[in-house]
């Protein structure tokens, strides 16, 4: 079982950026890719940004590539999400979610991942 916990979300102005943490609980962090996923209101959750377990393989959605930057600190049991210029239209409420894998694996689909945190608002004013 893991538990994950988000953290770091706010109100900001478009082009301000935010770091988004999600502390896992248990001794198994390193055995899961970890990903952030975002839902807008009406709208499906999507895939924002991935990394596999050790660190080595990241994936991000096109309309973040150069913008956001996912990284994880395996000692800390920690996954940030660094966004920089933010845009109105990055508004939502951002899950950090983990997928059991030891192999160089990202996915992008909701259902692949195993454990889901409560998630955290992210509010970009234009």
């Amino acid at each position: 079982q893991v538990q994950l916990v988000e953290s770091g979300g706010g109100l900001v102005q478009a082009g301000d950026s935010l770091r988004l943490s999600c502390v896992a609980s248990g001794r198994t962090f390193s055995s899961y890719a970890m990903g952030w996923f975002r839902q807008a209101s009406g709208k499906e959750r999507e895939f924002v940004s991935g990394i596999s377990w050790s660190g080595g393989t990241t994936n991000h959605a096109d309309s973040v590539k150069g913008r956001f930057t996912i990284s994880r600190d395996n000692a800390k049991n920690t996954v940030y999400l660094q966004m920089n210029s933010l845009k109105p239209e990055d508004t939502a409420v951002y899950y950090c979610a983990a997928y059991f894998s030891r192999y160089s694996v990202v996915p992008k689909s909701v259902g692949a991942y195993n454990y889901w945190g409560q998630g955290t608002q992210v509010t970009v004013s234009s």
